[in-house]
């Protein structure tokens, strides 16, 4: 199972510098993909930014939104988010050292609960403190 952190999906229904990378491994890949339902709005949050900060139009936002929608119906399972995983996320974000803000600490609980082999993630913070905890992080 691969956990999918927000940045690689926003990478690859909206055109960023790495999005070539993350449509040649999501073409590729075969694995069971997962995310935290939170992933929905830090999804919805990014394209707000990105239309407000003129970087996307408002239809390409909305075309983007459309695919993300079914791309979380038919080819990757939302994983639940519960009090427990908030409380997970709280403590790993307490550490001085791990860098983690909230969102992420929040993916990292839910990969963490889910019991996730692999993360993708293109930021990385996220990705070290996974490597750290035992969930490889993949490379783009």
């Amino acid at each position: 199972m691969v956990y999918v952190d927000t940045s690689v999906l926003v990478a690859l229904f909206v055109n960023e510098t790495k999005s070539v990378a993350v449509s040649k491994w999501y073409t590729a890949c075969s694995e069971e993909l997962t995310s935290a339902v939170w992933c929905v709005t830090e999804f919805a949050s990014a394209l707000g930014i990105k239309q407000r900060t003129r970087q996307i139009t408002g239809n390409q936002g909305a075309a983007a939104w459309q695919a993300f929608e079914r791309f979380c119906a038919s080819d990757m399972q939302l994983l639940p988010v519960d009090a427990a995983m908030f409380h997970r996320a709280a403590v790993l974000t307490l550490g001085s050292t791990t860098g983690l803000r909230a969102g992420d600490a929040l993916h990292l609980a839910v990969a963490l609960e889910g019991n996730a082999k692999s993360m993708a993630t293109l930021d990385d913070v996220l990705a070290r403190n996974a490597k750290h905890m035992k969930i490889k992080p993949l490379a783009f």
